[in-house]
Parts: structure tokens; sequence; C-alpha cells
């Protein structure tokens, strides 16, 4: 297709306005609840510009990007209004469309006046496609959106050209991670390390992060261990001209195999405070004589006739408003809706400890003596208290520490027996690898105990990094023994990158004539001199299938995993053996 003809295509779509709307749900993971879709735009099907890159490569090359993106404002703006959806409306805008000539301040605010929509409803989304030099007007014209009411998004953060330098100068409400860094987050720690940075930064400036891009329950489920809560994807959703608008219809299921190994607790009961909530049209003299009655009583959730929680009144902010000259008098028959925060945090009752813990922390606005409203499937159960989520994340910690190996800081043996009951119980496929260093007593003759603490460090790091943080456990026995339980998808391939690694690391702790011999000589356990290997890994592995969970108990399980550890140290070097646990005494030797 020439350029003229694609002018002329765009020229049509521009004149008839021949645009789709396409709608993606954001989703608060904390709340269960839709808190606003993104407004994307395509061509008509049966034109070559169907698709939005080619749409808006056109338009910009064209000098007619700010009245191209004017015409999916409408038309957005128009189908958002027609389905009445809640939350609020997120609107892409170029920088460069901001600073073209042709850009017509206020029409945005006109366009949603016709519409009836809010401009508190609505979020300017900043897409960043070409280097944005003019800081200074591009700053002048969101100060003037946010004048008018609008939010401000950073779009794909960490892809553009000057997007941290953005970031620092406007100051978003929120900023959007990238897809880059959400693209197999499971797999990688340096992209979990950015996306804990972003986390950081995000709490430090009081922006809300959004993860976009999620396409795997892996990638759900790290983010959502790390504290992120809002997050859109196709795994939620895909664009719809007609998105669905409840969120636990697009929300995955609880799955047991993708619940982390090694978290405490398996949902906040213990936290829960089953406190009465007010509707939102109660009266505020009401709510003011139930503070009044209870001494106790921090906070009060307000609820919608759903009985879905829409806000939170805390006795502090309640009592500082009404001290106010003639505030009593003039509130006092007005409904507790006018008065109530809507700056809560409401969480699921199968949420973890850890997880509520992260979000409480994420929060900049927190305060301890603020409750926080807990949920079953959106509807309201009751409260918990900042102050005992404190407490049991402080003992938690007392505990871990206590059974915690002191050299790797890795769980003992009691968190590894609490693991492996948790995986007959929950007749899950598992693979349990018992890992032993090959030569390290040898070594450690040679060497001493202090290099043979740094080999052991490495080993714990090279488990580390082989891990999934979301469903897999690494435990250390004691000495130079360790456990390890990974999913059954692809342990094989980890395994092998482990052995990869350890043998590449280790090459740093010998001698410079060890390591060009591949060996060294030490006393054996007879007291007689004797030539050693290099350090190598033999590991155990039972292969855990949920129909053999019923004869096991963890002992049971742990001693089958020492055995195919054993088998595997028969074997001179790197070496794994394996157990299959629905053919009990029978084993598939492998040898690396």
């Amino acid at each position: 297709m020439t350029m003229t003809e694609q002018l002329n295509a765009l020229g049509s779509i521009l004149a008839q306005g021949s645009l789709h709307s396409l709608f993606q749900p954001i989703i608060s993971l904390s709340e269960r609840r839709v808190v606003g879709y993104e407004a994307l735009s395509r061509g008509p099907s049966n034109s070559p510009l169907h698709s939005p890159i080619a749409l808006f490569s056109v338009a910009r090359h064209a000098g007619r990007l700010s009245e191209l993106e004017m015409v999916c404002r409408e038309s957005a703006c128009r189908r958002f209004s027609d389905q009445k959806l809640p939350g609020k409306l997120f609107l892409n805008v170029s920088p460069e469309s901001l600073l073209e000539t042709a850009h017509q301040p206020g029409r945005t605010l006109q366009l949603l006046s016709d519409f009836g929509i809010p401009p508190s409803q609505v979020v300017i989304e900043l897409t960043e496609q070409t280097p944005t030099d003019d800081f200074q007007l591009l700053q002048t014209a969101l100060h003037h959106y946010r004048d008018m009411g609008f939010s401000i998004a950073l779009d794909d953060l960490g892809a553009g050209y000057s997007s941290l330098r953005l970031w620092s100068e406007l100051r978003p409400d929120y900023v959007k991670i990238d897809r880059h860094f959400i693209d197999g987050i499971h797999q990688d720690a340096l992209k979990r390390e950015f996306v804990g940075s972003i986390l950081q930064i995000a709490k430090a400036s009081r922006a809300q992060v959004i993860a976009e891009g999620i396409e795997l329950p892996e990638e759900l489920a790290v983010l959502t261990e790390m504290g992120v809560d809002l997050v859109q994807g196709y795994l939620l959703c895909r664009p719809q001209e007609h998105p669905p608008q409840e969120a636990r219809l697009m929300l995955p299921k609880p799955d047991s195999a993708n619940v982390a190994l090694n978290d405490e607790g398996s949902d906040l009961s213990a936290l829960l405070n089953e406190q009465p909530a007010v509707g939102q049209h109660t009266a505020t003299a009401q709510v003011l004589e139930a503070f009044r009655r209870q001494a106790n009583l921090n906070s009060l959730a307000v609820l919608d006739e759903r009985g879905h929680p829409i806000g939170i009144v805390h006795r502090h902010s309640l009592s500082d408003a009404l001290l106010k000259p003639f505030a009593t008098d003039l509130f006092a028959r007005k409904p507790i809706s006018r008065l109530m925060s809507d700056d809560f945090l409401a969480v699921e009752l199968s949420q973890s400890l850890q997880q509520v813990s992260r979000l409480l922390t994420s929060r900049a606005r927190q305060r301890i003596e603020e409750d926080f409203i807990i949920t079953l499937n959106g509807d309201y159960l009751g409260l918990g208290r900042v102050i005992d989520v404190l407490k049991l994340i402080t003992e938690l910690k007392i505990q871990q520490a206590r059974y915690a190996n002191p050299l790797t800081l890795l769980p003992g043996n009691v968190p590894i027996q609490q693991c492996l009951t948790r995986l007959l119980q929950q007749q899950r496929e598992s693979v349990i690898c018992y890992v032993d260093i090959d030569s390290f007593k040898p070594f450690n003759d040679i060497y001493g105990y202090g290099r043979g603490d740094e080999v052991l460090l490495c080993l714990a790091q090279c488990l580390n990094d082989r891990v999934d943080p979301s469903r897999d456990f690494v435990g250390h026995i004691g000495g130079d023994d360790f456990l390890l339980v990974l999913g059954p998808q692809d342990w094989r391939k980890r395994l092998n990158q482990l052995l990869d690694d350890f043998h590449t690391q280790c090459r740093r702790f010998y001698r410079s004539e060890h390591l060009d011999a591949g060996c060294f000589v030490a006393l054996n356990r007879q007291g007689v001199r004797q030539e050693f290997a290099l350090l190598s890994l033999s590991i155990g592995v039972v292969h855990l299938y949920p129909q053999a969970c019923g004869q096991l108990d963890a002992s049971q399980l742990a001693e089958l995993a020492s055995q195919a550890k054993h088998h595997a140290k028969n074997v001179a070097g790197y070496s794994i053996h394996v157990i299959d646990s629905l053919q009990l005494g029978q084993a598939e030797p492998e040898s690396l």
C-alpha cells in the first residue's frame, strides 16, 4: 500500500469516525474489583489501518496525531458512558500530540461533559513512543490537566526514552510497568529486582503501580507475592468492546498448585474481627453514637446496597472533621458517605499474611491505628487491625529465625518437615531433590572450614537462583546436605542448570594446581592419603505423584530422597538418581 493510499485511508477514518473502541479491565487483586478500564482503539476491520501501530504511525507521519487521538477519545467516552462501566477511564495520550499546534486545549473536558463523565473519573495515560525534549511545555500541559481534575498515568515504564525523568518531574498518580519486565518474571531474578525497585520508588512518590501484559498464572502469582495490587493483561481479560464488570469472573480461581510452599498461614482468619458495618446512607449522628458506645472501636466499614465496601470511617478522622465550628450540627443528619474515606485497603480472606503485610507497607498514608477491610468474594466480612499484622509478622520472623540454618539462613529441618507434610496433605505432584556435595569433607581438611562455608553459601545461592518463589521450596538439612522441592513441569532442565551453575562458580575456590590437575590429595576417613575429584553434586530425586501421597508420611518421603541421594553418590562426578513414587522399589538411574 502506497503512502498516498495510507493517507487517504486515514482521512476517510477521521472524516467518518469509523473507529472501534475496546476496553481492557484493570483489576485490584486485594479488593477483587475492577478499578478502571484502559480504552484502546482499532481501525475498521476491513482497512489496512486496522492495526493501532499502523494507524498511529501514519497519523504521526501526516501530522494528524492530535486529531486522531481526539476522535479515539470521543469514541471511547461515548462507549464508556453508554455501557456505564465502573471505575476510572484510562485514556492514552501521546506527549508529542500535546505539543502539536493542532491540539485544542479544553476539548477533552468538553467531551467528558457531553457524556456525563466527571474529570475525577478519568486518567490521562501518557504513552511515550518518541523522544520528548520540551519537558517544561509538557509539564505545563499536564498541570493544566491536573487542575481540571484528571489523574495522570505514565505508561510503559522502563521502555521509553526518558520515562524515568518523566516520572521524576511529573509525579504521576499511576505508573504502568512495561510488558518486557512482566514477561517471564517468575523465571528471571533481575526482572523481579527491577519491579521491586519500582515498587520502592512508587511508595516514596505515592504513585500506584499497574503491572500490564500479564499472560501466565505464574507471572500473576509472583507479582501478587511481591505486593503488586493493580494488574491487567490477557490472562485476566483481552480488550473487548463489551468487557465484563465483575472482577471475580476474570481472576483465576485459587489453585493449590500455585500456592507457595513456604508461605505460612493459609488465610487471614486469625486477623478477622467480625465488626458490624454501616450502610452508606446511615446518618452521621448514628455512626458517632456507635463510636461513643464502644471505646475500643477504631473504624467502621461503609457498604453499598450489595454489601460491598465502598469506604471506611476512622474514629480519629471523624473526630477531626466534627471539631470544626458548627460541624456536628451541619453533618449530624447527613449520610456518613459524606465523611467516609474512599482511600481504604480491602483484602480477600484467602490472601496470606505476607501479602497483606506488603500491601500495608506499600500504602504511604496507612496509619497504625487505622483498620483494613476483609472480604470474601468481594462481600464484607469484618475488619483487620494493622497492629495485629505487625505482631504476627514479627512472631513469624522469630519462628523462622529459630528454625533457620545459622550459616545460609535457609529453612532448617522443622520447616522442611512442614513443607513435606503439606505436599502430602495437598496431594500435589512435586519433585523432591536431596542435594549433596561430593568430596566436601576432604576439601574442608585442605582448604579449611572458612572456605568450606563459602562453598555452602555458594550452593545456597545457586539453589535460590533456580527456584520459583511462587511454588518452590529450598531448605538446608545441615552440613553439605540441602533439600529442594520443585514443580513437575521443567525440573530436569532446572537441575541441569543448577549443576552447571555450581560447576562454574566452584572454580574460584580452588588453588591453581588443583584446578589444573582436576583433583586434590587428602586423607580419607581411614587416615590414608587419597586422590579426590574436585567438588561436584549428587542429587537424589523422588518424583511424587498424587496417587502415592496416601502411602507416605513426611519422614518416609525424606528417607526415600535420602536413598536416592546415596544411589547418586555411587556414580562418580555430577549425578542424578530418580525414584518414581508410583514404582517404589524400582529406580531410574541417571548419570551426568
